[in-house]
């Protein structure tokens, strides 16, 4: 015991860096306000995402006038570059250096002005001819894109530098994820006054056409769109003003820490070898997988609830209530599931929450126009959509800092991890649109028309319910076998305090940057076998086996034959 003891006491005066991280991880935690600031910067994405997804291509096709072959290249164009410039990003901001205000911080700050500018641009209509109106709004679309990266991927990647340990990051997590959803319930009732607009000219122009002769399925052409012009671009420069505070209030009420797991020395791998680490890494992997099918089962159901209230439950006017309901319940659970992963765990509040999802969806397709029953079910599914912002995001942060003990010498991929995480996300909203799209328009779907057939209704009824169940079923497969339980997570938390403390010597160090670099070198293979009790006349025959280290850390990197 006292030779331990004489082992433990020259650690407790540590290197300055490492013991205010410490101090920063196990006694401080995150107070109340830190965690506020933190969650007040998810609102942008959430506004700005929501009101394009809800309003884009109404905008596109009725306001700016364009053909519906050109509102579809801007749509697939800006989702496409989306989802490239994430990772991308993902990678820059890892290869950032930090500065005084931090390294993610910097990226907040520049992204965020120019960022504003771009989203109120896209809502703007030039006075010119029609091809060039789809360029300007593709570049615009790109444009705010990029930024959007810019902005978010750092920002989720700052849930891992705002100090406290585990618990207290997923606090932060849940505190952000109330905002978030509380973000999409007020972008959601500003679009729905611009979409009012919308649909009042819509309406009297479909009024006028049965007027003057019996329904038909062609589009009305509705009339002059001067007013929802102004409604949207008004509804624009609310949302970016909104942009601005949000990202003004993170940037004053929340200071980048240490991550949980530092080192000084540590090297950065090539972005081929960290996207290798991160598709090999077995928990990462499983994670996505679950992560990208039940993202792709909710956003296929919840992408097409508009068509679905308004042609197959002819429940087109309490649309904005049915949705006011599901968002208002999903904001109220987000704190409920909190404090039920904290008592029964992660995997198994996954599962509970995602059942929520199947008997309501059943319920509503089978008695789509019952109202009270419709939002009953609405309730449910505003509880199960809570578990997909909560639980997923959640469960990452134990992944990474999983990761971040297996590769102990790896620096600053927390970025990447977040950025492909989000690629994913979008990744599964892109094909919630492509086969929605395709679907409809196989059943001879025609955007505007005043009425559809039962083939379009059939296929809003399997759009909304079988489908994603099935998608849905397959993602909870991929969460049952996810590796990390509440224990692993607690011992990763300790090896995490253990490596703070413990130095590591020089060999050690190397030895770990050799194995983050993806090589075994014959200096490292030499030095190991001088370390050994060999006798001095020993020869030896070295034959290294390359391996990529980058697969998994429990295979051998080397083979020394000794004769």
């Amino acid at each position: 015991m006292k030779r331990i003891q004489k082992l433990k006491n020259p650690f407790l005066e540590l290197p300055d860096k490492t013991s205010s991280g410490m101090r920063q991880q196990s006694s401080g935690g995150i107070s109340l306000t830190r965690k506020l600031c933190f969650a007040a910067g998810g609102v942008p994405y959430q506004l700005t995402s929501v009101a394009i997804s809800v309003s884009l291509q109404i905008f596109l096709l009725d306001v700016a006038q364009l053909e519906a072959f050109s509102t579809s290249m801007v749509l697939l164009v800006s989702r496409v570059w989306d989802a490239v410039t994430d990772p991308l990003v993902g990678y820059l901001v890892s290869r950032s250096k930090r500065t005084p205000i931090g390294k993610l911080t910097p990226w907040l700050v520049l992204s965020t002005p120019f960022g504003v500018l771009s989203y109120v641009l896209l809502w703007f209509v030039p006075q010119v001819k029609t091809s060039l109106k789809t360029t300007w709004f593709v570049a615009a679309a790109c444009l705010f894109e990029t930024l959007m990266s810019g902005y978010n991927v750092p920002y989720l990647s700052l849930s891992m530098f705002l100090g406290g340990d585990q618990r207290d990051r997923d606090s932060a997590t849940a505190y952000r994820m109330s905002v978030e959803m509380t973000a999409m319930l007020l972008a959601s009732v500003i679009q729905g006054q611009v979409v009012a607009v919308y649909h009042a000219e819509k309406q009297e122009a479909c009024e006028q056409l049965e007027q003057d002769g019996p329904p038909s399925l062609s589009p009305p052409h509705v009339a002059s769109p001067q007013a929802t012009q102004k409604a949207f671009l008004t509804s624009a420069m609310v949302i970016g003003g909104l942009f601005f505070i949000c990202s003004l209030v993170l940037f004053l009420g929340v200071k980048e820490q240490q991550g949980p797991v530092s080192s000084s020395d540590k090297i950065r791998p090539s972005f081929t070898n960290s996207l290798k680490m991160l598709i090999c890494h077995i928990a990462y992997r499983r994670l996505v997988l679950g992560f990208v099918f039940s993202a792709f089962a909710f956003q296929t159901s919840l992408g097409n609830f508009a068509l679905f209230c308004s042609h197959a439950a002819n429940l087109g006017d309490q649309f904005q209530h049915l949705l006011l309901v599901l968002l208002v319940s999903a904001s109220v659970a987000v704190p409920l599931w909190q404090v039920v992963l904290l008592r029964i765990g992660k995997k198994a509040t996954v599962f509970i929450g995602f059942s929520l999802f199947i008997p309501a969806s059943i319920i509503v397709a089978c008695v789509p126009s019952n109202l009270p029953v419709f939002m009953i079910m609405c309730v449910l599914m505003g509880f199960s959509v809570a578990t997909i912002f909560l639980l997923p995001w959640s469960m990452l942060l134990d992944v990474v800092e999983d990761f971040a003990l297996t590769h102990p010498s790896c620096k600053d991929l927390e970025p990447l991890f977040f950025s492909c995480y989000a690629f994913c996300n979008k990744l599964a909203g892109g094909l919630a649109i492509g086969l929605s799209t395709m679907t409809l328009q196989f059943v001879g779907y025609r955007a505007g028309a005043c009425h559809h057939g039962d083939g379009v209704v059939t296929a809003l009824i399997v759009l909304f319910s079988p489908v994603p169940i099935a998608l849905l079923l397959i993602g909870m497969m991929f969460f049952r076998s996810y590796p990390i339980n509440e224990r692993q997570s607690l011992s990763n938390q300790e090896a995490a305090t253990a490596h703070l403390t413990a130095p590591s010597s020089s060999f050690q160090q190397r030895e770990n940057a050799e194995q983050c670099a993806g090589v075994t070198t014959i200096s490292h293979l030499l030095r190991k076998s001088n370390s050994s009790h060999a006798r001095p006349d020993t020869h030896v025959r070295l034959s290294a086996i390359f391996v990529d280290s980058n697969c998994t850390s429990s295979k051998k990197r080397s083979k020394v034959s000794w004769v």
